[in-house]
């Protein structure tokens, strides 16, 4: 009986022993670590301070490429380049250099390892990404459009607001904002509608089958001359088209000297009501749709019939009455 409590005993003893030694352990693990993070605040502050100094380098980078660029060359997009591209890279040299400072044993070996960049798995998942930047420096360095024109891209268009290296922001001529990625405008079809100073507009004009054409173009050139949104380095012109069912077709055309979407507008507007005004003026006919209804056909006499026979019954009903 003894003999068992004495081993009962020492077990215990064991056991609390070894759970001392555990929180032992534990203890000083904890208190390495947090006597290793204190003694690497230093160090930690040093890699802020770089990524601080860097960051300010980087806006310093930028504002002497506009200083020095910006104001002399035409290529306002190749500035932007050169901006984004170049303060992104001094930053992220800084960034390399406070990890360095941060962490001991670090290098951009380690870093690239461990995020994989060189696997097939981390290509694919980046490659929308990859693309996106890739045509953005490309539409940056190629210039189809700039900042200011207006652009048409699929269902959208817009004022050009900004190129970024990933997508480009258009605003709506209704007011909203439009996040285009640069893949899409630099592989689709796009259209700039202020890339040249002159665009040519039309408008269609019907008149009467009895009117001359010939009076009809002169008038109409008469009107357009009148419209200070025509431009005079460009003639006018006016053709006709077709036969139309109740006009004959004419085509105006006429080019503005600024392409805008307002100056469109209201250059439309004021050729509309400059050429009505002038064919009205002139007694020339601007026929709206006619239709023609044959009562030639033996179906269409016997509705007739029918209709006055009931027409004719309901007036000797209100008679007899």
């Amino acid at each position: 009986m003894a003999t068992a409590e004495t081993t009962s005993l020492s077990t215990a003893a064991t056991e609390n022993a070894t759970d001392i030694m555990t929180y032992k352990t534990i203890a000083d693990t904890a208190n390495e670590l947090l006597m290793s993070f204190v003694e690497r605040i230093p160090y930690f502050i040093a890699a802020l301070a770089v990524m601080l100094v860097f960051w300010l380098l980087s806006i310093i980078f930028k504002k002497l490429v506009h200083k020095i660029l910006g104001s002399h060359s035409r290529h306002q997009n190749l500035v932007k380049v050169f901006q984004r591209v170049g303060s992104a890279l001094i930053f992220f040299v800084g960034f390399m250099i406070a990890m360095v400072v941060a962490i001991p044993g670090f290098t951009p070996a380690k870093l690239i390892g461990a995020l994989g960049i060189g696997s097939v798995a981390i290509g694919f998942a980046f490659k929308d990404i990859f693309q996106n930047l890739l045509s953005g420096i490309l539409l940056l360095l190629s210039e189809p459009f700039r900042i200011g024109d207006q652009i048409v891209s699929g269902d959208y268009e817009g004022t050009v607001e900004d190129i970024k290296i990933r997508a480009t922001t258009i605003r709506t001529y209704d007011g909203r904002q439009v996040v285009i990625p640069n893949s899409d405008l630099y592989t689709s079809a796009l259209t700039v509608n202020t890339a040249y100073k002159q665009r040519r507009l039309q408008v269609a004009v019907g008149i009467g089958y009895e009117d001359d054409i010939e009076t009809a173009k002169m008038e109409i050139l008469q009107a357009l001359n009148r419209a200070d949104t025509v431009s005079k380095k460009a003639e006018p012109s006016v053709i006709a088209t077709g036969f139309g069912g109740s006009s004959m077709d004419l085509t105006v055309r006429w080019f503005i000297d600024n392409g805008t979407q307002a100056n469109k507008v209201a250059s439309i507007h004021q050729v509309i009501v400059e050429v009505k005004k002038a064919l009205d003026n002139a007694d020339i006919n601007i026929p709206f749709p006619i239709r023609t209804l044959d009562l030639s056909d033996p179906s269409v006499k016997s509705i007739v019939s029918s209709l006055d026979e009931h027409s004719a019954v309901i007036s000797n009903k209100k008679v007899v009455e």
